[in-house]
């Protein structure tokens, strides 16, 4: 990418009335098109201005450069997967096991959906992705799976418990977007998702058994 890391990647101001927030939508989801349609590469202000429709002023009232719409973008992504993480988790009406593969079943049919602007994002990363902002954005979900791993192993150490959550997190996310980088068909994706739940289930069951401390 031609431009260079800006220390500047938060919005400018937030949008107050239904009609700014309406703008500010209106560019977002002209940005999620040009990054689909051109990639990471060929990502400018000027091109989400046009496919929104607005100004290049207008679109700059909110974010001051195009590092600053990819990481909305991306933060807006981090936000879907904590409120998923939380939604499936922290249900206590099944259980712990259940709970873990309705998640990775959740998680890689969304890779699988978003792949094409996650790949783009993923390119566009260097622009956005050591501010502190970004950091905080990415572990939000940490302490909602840190409670799990809590539940799920009371009797191991806090070093063991963030080792499994590394594990699976570090994992889930790797395995599943090299996997949703090809299409995949409805079948696929449920095969795929049952194994790695019966992976990790394996894994879980094998530390309580083990009473690791």
């Amino acid at each position: 990418m031609t431009d260079r890391p800006s220390a500047r990647i938060s919005s400018r101001k937030q949008p107050r009335q239904a009609r700014s927030n309406e703008l500010v939508q209106a560019i977002l989801q002209a940005a999620v098109q040009v990054l689909a349609e051109e990639g990471a590469q060929r990502f400018t202000t000027a091109r989400v201005a046009e496919k929104a429709g607005v100004s290049i002023g207008s679109l700059y009232q909110y974010f001051p450069n195009k590092a600053a719409i990819l990481f909305r973008l991306q933060s807006d992504e981090w936000q879907q997967t904590t409120d998923l993480l939380r939604r499936i988790l922290d249900d206590r009406t099944r259980s712990p096991f259940q709970r873990l593969r309705t998640l990775v079943h959740a998680f890689i049919r969304s890779e699988c959906e978003e792949a094409t602007v996650r790949v783009a994002l993923d390119d566009a990363a260097p622009l956005y992705r050591d501010a502190p902002e970004a950091r905080e954005a990415k572990e939000a979900g940490d302490p909602i799976f840190g409670n799990f791993m809590l539940e799920v192993l009371p009797h191991s150490t806090g070093t063991a418990r963030k080792l499994a959550a590394d594990l699976i997190i570090t994992t889930m996310s790797a395995v599943g977007k090299e996997f949703s980088e090809t299409p995949r068909r409805p079948a696929e994706i449920e095969a795929y998702a049952d194994a790695m739940a019966d992976m990790f289930c394996a894994y879980i069951r094998s530390m309580v058994d083990r009473g690791t401390s």
